[in-house]
């Protein structure tokens, strides 16, 4: 294959007037195809360069790691999906159909990804995050349960609930299988036509509005009509004037081993979990057998995603021992299978971010992920999609402008 023929056809696409393309069958005939380069192919940038391709956008996605990689935050094992979001109507909604979307795909792509083990969200003192949930999720047709802490205590004696006035169950929610959906997001979205590119990308200059390409590690630029950067973590170095505002925050993840032959603490018997106390600790029982995962969800100190050492600390393994005597008293002295140091991208607001760069109208930044972004890849990919071809704007909750109102660019 020509490489520099292929990039001149890509290049080239947008300018064919009356291109004929296939989205699945029968052809279509319209108007140009839109070429569009994606940066980074996690969950949001994946799913993005899919959902762009499938509406007939031509696409190049490009991750330096590669997808589900052990830098990235949607890489590891697993993700919780759930749909308690508090008064966040938008994350509701999203999470909703983000969850039709991935057993949708799962089984076009007849893999595995969902695993529909119910999520049970364990409710401290203050309820009032709880209480705004639940009109939410009804208004969204989500199947839940309020239950006592009696109710929860007959159902699964393996947890202690101390401290927990009371709980929502969803049994449709679950876990998902993140490297194993990051590297099915790229396998479809190269069989269905993308191309795919392990290299680091720089945004070119900004001249009338418009980004001037980008810059490959080779030294290569790449062309195209419009530009979405999904760098998760790496956002506030690619643009400065995120730095403030995309915050990189490590955090520990551990995965104890339960007694041979036990199905107590596996999905088998047990949902996955969130305990909204004073920390919030969640974790997925069994999680595809990799053992008991816990994590604290509590912000860890700033770190560079690329240099980072990947460590767990000794007070964090002690955290969630305490955590497991106290909650698990079972586990209190199961061994640790294994354990993985990870980070968050947050916000400042702790809500994602789709919105176009203060400079480039033909540049969308996505990203915000802020430790909850995972289980929403489709759907806002779904979402990224339609403004980027102009057929939909973004929600408003997602604008740059309410992070940096003021603040020099």
């Amino acid at each position: 294959m020509d490489t520099n023929n292929s990039r001149r056809s890509f290049l080239k696409g947008s300018a064919i007037a009356g291109a004929t393309f296939i989205i699945g069958s029968p052809a279509i005939v319209g108007p140009p195809r839109a070429s569009v380069i994606v940066v980074g192919a996690g969950a949001f940038g994946g799913w993005s360069a899919l959902h762009l391709l499938r509406k007939g956008a031509k696409v190049i996605l490009l991750d330096a790691w590669g997808p589900g990689n052990s830098r990235a935050s949607s890489g590891g094992e697993t993700r919780v999906i759930r749909t308690t979001y508090g008064p966040e109507l938008l994350y509701t909604q999203m999470a909703t159909r983000a969850l039709q979307l991935w057993q949708e795909n799962e089984q076009r792509w007849n893999l595995k990804l969902f695993f529909r083990t119910g999520v049970l969200w364990m409710v401290g003192t203050d309820d009032s995050y709880e209480r705004a949930a639940m009109p939410l999720m009804k208004e969204a047709s989500i199947r839940f349960e309020k239950l006592s802490v009696a109710d929860c205590a007959k159902r699964w004696p393996q947890i202690k609930f101390d401290d927990v006035s009371w709980s929502i169950y969803e049994p449709d929610s679950g876990y998902l299988a993140a490297r194993r959906a990051c590297e099915a997001v790229l396998n479809a979205f190269l069989k269905e036509g993308g191309e795919y590119q392990q290299a680091q990308a720089t945004p070119g200059p900004v001249a009338t509005n418009r980004m001037q390409g980008i810059t490959l590690t080779s030294g290569e630029i790449l062309n195209a009509d419009s530009y979405v950067f999904a760098c998760g973590p790496w956002l506030g170095k690619v643009f400065s004037f995120l730095a403030p505002h995309i915050t990189p925050t490590r955090q520990e993840v551990f995965f104890f081993g339960t007694a041979a032959g036990d199905l107590r603490f596996t999905e088998a018997q047990l949902p996955v979990w969130i305990d909204n106390g004073k920390h919030l600790f969640y974790g997925i029982p069994g999680n595809h057998w990799r053992g008991f995962k816990i994590a604290d969800d509590t912000r860890g100190p700033v770190i560079d995603p690329t240099t980072m050492e990947r460590q767990i600390s000794a007070e964090g393994l002690a955290a969630a021992r305490s955590y497991l005597r106290l909650r698990f008293p079972a586990l209190a002295d199961a061994p640790l299978a294994e354990s993985r140091v990870c980070q968050y991208e947050n916000s400042t607001d702790q809500n994602f971010i789709l919105d176009h760069h203060p400079e480039a109208e033909n540049v969308w930044i996505v990203g915000g992920g802020s430790g909850h972004g995972f289980k929403h890849g489709p759907a806002l990919g779904e979402i990224v999609s339609d403004a980027v071809l102009g057929l939909k704007p973004p929600p408003r909750e997602l604008s740059l402008g309410r992070l940096l109102k003021k603040s020099p660019i």
